[in-house]
């Protein structure tokens, strides 16, 4: 796979598929770790005298034009991290568009709009979705992705723009990809993985495919209450897959015959409501009371997985222990993220929730080995996935 390095880009036009689909409330950005990990690329590319054109999605628009999903306040505080000005097309692909990309000069840079306000882009047809590639193809004559978030769609502007320009991976994909490669071809061991979430079938294939490398996996969140019941325990009102009972039984049995360890929760913060307020107690993980559902692992579950990742080399971790936007509920997922940290091992947090309960909760970034942007891109990795976006980047 090429990277920026191996392109000339003086006077270019380059187009970067940028992952810069971060959470908006009342349109101001409330967590901008997806902007800060897509500068570095934009920036080398810029000081390189290139003429940066930048595409990114945010939120699922569906095709549509919605004012909620702009990017005007990404594009904004992508020129605040630059340190410079950026231009933002008021459209993907039309007029606004080709005069941002036509009028740059060398160092210049331009955001394009939300490229799922286009049809094309997330379409199931190849003729529909290239004919949008070739329009977005000719704003540009070098193609970078960097949008390591998205890799896992089979999207015009990660799966079919590259095959029709030049094309190099971004510092964040190669970085992204390289950690991903200590995740599975040279792993040190003890190997540990910590699975959150909410639910079970969102991570059955890297369960599936772990069960075969990882030296022991830890369950927590809203998934783990489809775990015990499946060992016959109570689970209350608490977040149920039915329809796994049978997997994750399996699961346990495969763990049991190759020596994998399987750890779950010993205690749990079972709530009368899913609300903050709502009244809350520590109960025995094989004791939810039937009324009352779990939101969070307790503080004996919190201390027994610092301890098993104590002795890790490796730990990858995805998905928060319980509800960490709410207080009450936080302190599971606190005591993992100290629990990476203190444990000395090439830690990697997986994107998404994980990443963002990071820095809801004050963890210093840099305590952490690597901090993904892109959860369901390094899931679908690590469960041995073909990922459309660095196939072409490959080819």
């Amino acid at each position: 796979m090429r990277t920026i390095d191996d392109l000339d880009v003086s006077g270019k036009r380059v187009l970067v598929r940028a992952d810069l689909n971060v959470p908006l409330q009342d349109g101001r950005i409330t967590d901008d770790g997806r902007i800060r990990a897509s500068v570095p690329t934009i920036r080398a590319l810029r000081d390189r005298g290139a003429r940066v054109i930048v595409c990114a999605h945010l939120g699922r628009p569906k095709g549509e034009v919605r004012s909620e999903f702009s990017l005007a306040p990404v594009a904004s505080r992508l020129a605040e991290l630059l340190g410079s000005a950026v231009t933002f097309a008021s459209d993907v692909v039309g007029d606004s568009a080709q005069a941002a990309a036509l009028e740059l000069e060398g160092g210049g840079v331009a955001l394009l709009e939300n490229l799922r306000f286009e049809p094309g882009e997330t379409s199931k047809d190849d003729a529909e979705r290239g004919a949008f590639a070739d329009k977005l193809a000719a704003l540009a004559e070098l193609y970078v992705g960097d949008g390591f978030g998205a890799v896992h769609r089979r999207h015009a502007s990660v799966y079919d723009v590259p095959k029709r320009l030049p094309h190099a991976a971004g510092g964040l994909i190669a970085t992204e990809v390289g950690v991903l490669r200590r995740l599975t071809d040279d792993v040190e061991r003890p190997y540990a993985v910590v699975l959150g979430g909410s639910k079970v079938s969102d991570k059955l294939g890297v369960i599936d495919n772990l069960l075969g490398k990882a030296d022991r996996i830890l369950i927590g969140g809203g998934m783990v209450f489809t775990f015990l019941k499946a060992q016959g325990h109570e689970v209350g009102k608490s977040l149920l897959e039915e329809d796994q009972l049978g997997t994750v039984r399996d699961y346990l049995r495969r763990a049991e015959e190759t020596g994998v360890e399987f750890v779950l929760p010993v205690d749990v913060v079972a709530a009368t409501a899913f609300a903050a307020d709502a009244d809350h107690s520590v109960v025995a993980a094989d004791a939810i009371p039937a009324d009352r559902l779990g939101l969070d692992i307790g503080p004996e579950s919190g201390k027994l997985f610092a301890s098993r990742l104590a002795g890790a080399r490796t730990v990858f971790w995805n998905g928060p222990m319980g509800v960490f936007e709410m207080e009450p509920y936080a302190h599971g997922t606190r005591a993992v993220a100290q629990g990476l940290i203190d444990s000395g091992a090439f830690t990697v947090v997986g994107g998404g929730d994980s990443a963002a309960a990071v820095r809801q909760l004050g963890f210093d970034e840099s305590a952490f080995s690597h901090i993904s942007t892109g959860g369901g891109a390094s899931l679908e990795y690590l469960e041995g996935e073909t990922l459309p976006g660095l196939q072409a980047l490959e080819d």
